[in-house]
């Protein structure tokens, strides 16, 4: 491939995952806002409807970008590909520019659509070891669900991280952020799915341990994994473009 096929390709899948990711946090917040608005103060049923149309549109969103980009939507995911040669380290500094890009520009979407400020500092306190530990085991979850589903049964690989995700809504302390990007750019939402700045490095740290973890243990579980991963989240091809 070209020098300028090359670039054109990366310029193509960098904006590809800056598109997904920003209608991924779009999603996540603006459902978070209206979730709240409407429950009449139930935060159970704000956070069923919040989860319901966050994995609603993440699965939407992979199918439509998977054979792209391969839908990372996520710094963790990206850096766990590239470890494993899904794509170039090279690359890896546009794929994550695009996604943290992409999720500012979908909180300022939802922000705006309703009638709140562009950013305002989330004020909702996530802190202390308990939900630091929750973003490990969700990423590590998350990351295991990619890499087993990606490996072992790729046609279903779209469903099973939407589905996990919707689970890991409920089943972790922090409801599940999963993500370096989502994490920074829900700091500027003081919404229903915001999160406090000052808490958002422990987030980051231990959503990149899970990943990191995961990513180990299905190397020994899956010893016979490929050089060059396929791809994660779905497979795709540089070479089609």
């Amino acid at each position: 491939m070209s020098a300028n096929k090359q670039s054109l390709d990366l310029l193509r899948r960098a904006v590809a995952e800056a598109v997904g990711t920003a209608f991924l946090l779009a999603a996540v917040v603006g459902s978070g806002i209206m979730a709240e608005r409407l429950a009449g103060g139930s935060q159970g049923l704000a956070l069923l409807a919040n989860t319901v149309a966050t994995g609603a549109a993440l699965l939407a969103l992979i199918l439509t970008f998977g054979q792209i980009s391969g839908a990372h939507f996520n710094p963790a995911v990206t850096l766990a590909d590239a470890s494993q040669g899904g794509i170039s380290w090279r690359d890896v500094p546009a794929y994550v520019g695009a996604q943290i890009t992409g999720a500012f520009a979908g909180v300022a979407a939802a922000n705006v659509m309703f009638g709140l400020p562009v950013y305002f500092a989330s004020r909702h306190a996530r802190a202390g070891w308990r939900q630091m530990f929750s973003e490990f085991v969700a990423t590590f979850g998350l990351l295991a669900v990619i890499w087993g589903c990606s490996r072992l049964r790729s046609n279903a690989t779209a469903f099973a991280v939407a589905a996990y995700i919707m689970a890991a809504y409920w089943f972790t302390a922090s409801t599940s952020f999963a993500n370096p990007a989502v994490t920074l750019a829900r700091s500027a939402s003081d919404t229903f799915a915001g999160v406090r700045p000052v808490d958002t490095p422990g987030f980051i740290v231990a959503e990149l341990l899970g990943a990191a973890a995961a990513t180990v243990l299905f190397r020994w579980l899956i010893p016979k994994l490929p050089d060059r991963a396929e791809s994660v989240v779905l497979p795709h091809d540089e070479n089609n473009y």
